[in-house]
């Protein structure tokens, strides 16, 4: 891809990172002089598909194998409901901020890659 900001001739590096519906989810854009890091970009494809098999989302530096970020209450019970879950788990820091385990399904998409993977 052209970045006109940077030079009308040479091309920067992009990553596009498209779903099975077609929808871009994750543009990466790299300077021309510094080449991509395809470890990122497997976590990033990793968080995507556990963010949305989990119906939660990956934080900070998260990788494979750690828990996902629990969506926000929606109401003032889900949110005493919340409260409580955390104060008995220790799975949180308030109600805005909570954890869980995923679900097995996603875990059991996660073994299947990586079985793949030490065939290869």
């Amino acid at each position: 891809m052209i970045a006109n900001d940077i030079s009308n001739t040479e091309t920067v590096r992009n990553v596009f990172i498209i779903d099975d519906k077609g929808i871009i989810r994750t543009i990466l854009i790299y300077p021309l002089n510094i080449g991509r890091f395809i470890p990122e970009i497997i976590r990033i494809v990793q968080a995507l598909q556990m963010a949305d098999c989990s119906n939660g989302s990956t934080g900070a530096n998260w990788i494979s194998g750690q828990p996902v970020i629990v969506s926000p209450p929606k109401t003032f019970e889900e949110l005493q409901t919340r409260n409580a879950e955390i104060e008995k788990n220790r799975n949180g820091i308030t109600w805005y901020l909570s954890f869980k385990e995923p679900p097995e399904k996603c875990m059991e998409k996660k073994e299947n890659r990586n079985q793949l993977e030490a065939r290869k």
